[in-house]
């Protein structure tokens, strides 16, 4: 297992980073693969927030918790990561990880964009200024063959907004997310 601590707003000691791996150690059990683990430490005035993404078996798992001791944060975020990897362990050993020819790559951009108008400027209506923008952040995302069932479940273990994938039976880019009352949308190009 490959383990990545990181401390924010703290001091490291050696007592802590044993105990996080070997509260990682008790997930190998769940997986037949290398686990790679991505643990980020923070504090916050008097929170004390804990937050783990783990890649295993082709699938990424992420959990944070938030508590008044570190310890206690630790034990919280391992027990629902725990609650998560049993709820789908079924179906992750059942997921059959893509070649690389079948993944591709995309790029990621934010851009900003920039108002130059002085405020003591005054514009016409027939003159827009042109706004320029800036690319602020870029970030590449791998795109993985599945089906929506399984973005489904990949969406529900990362927690995020929203999930891009290749939909496995259209061969195209799609988009899912979270509508609330556990619902989902999902967003399919159109020709």
């Amino acid at each position: 297992m490959n383990v990545k601590i990181t401390g924010r707003h703290m001091e490291m000691s050696d007592a802590l980073k044993s105990y996080i791996e070997n509260a990682l150690n008790k997930l190998t059990n769940h997986f037949d693969k290398i686990i790679n683990a991505d643990v980020v430490l923070d504090v916050e005035k008097h929170r004390h927030i804990c937050e783990i993404n783990i890649n295993a078996n082709g699938m990424r798992i992420h959990s944070k918790e938030i508590s008044n001791d570190m310890y206690a944060s630790v034990d919280a975020v391992i027990e629902k990561l725990d609650r998560q990897v049993r709820k789908f362990k079924d179906k992750i050993k059942n997921h059959k990880p893509r070649s690389y020819e079948e993944t591709r790559k995309y790029k990621h951009v934010i851009l900003e964009v920039k108002d130059e108008t002085e405020k003591g400027e005054s514009v016409q209506e027939d003159e827009l200024p042109v706004i320029p923008h800036e690319i602020i952040h870029r970030e590449q995302i791998v795109l993985k063959p599945m089906s929506v069932d399984e973005a489904l479940m990949q969406i529900q273990l990362l927690e995020e907004p929203f999930l891009v994938f290749i939909n496995v039976e259209t061969s195209q880019v799609n988009v899912l997310y979270p509508r609330g009352n556990n619902t989902y949308g999902l967003i399919e190009p159109q020709f």
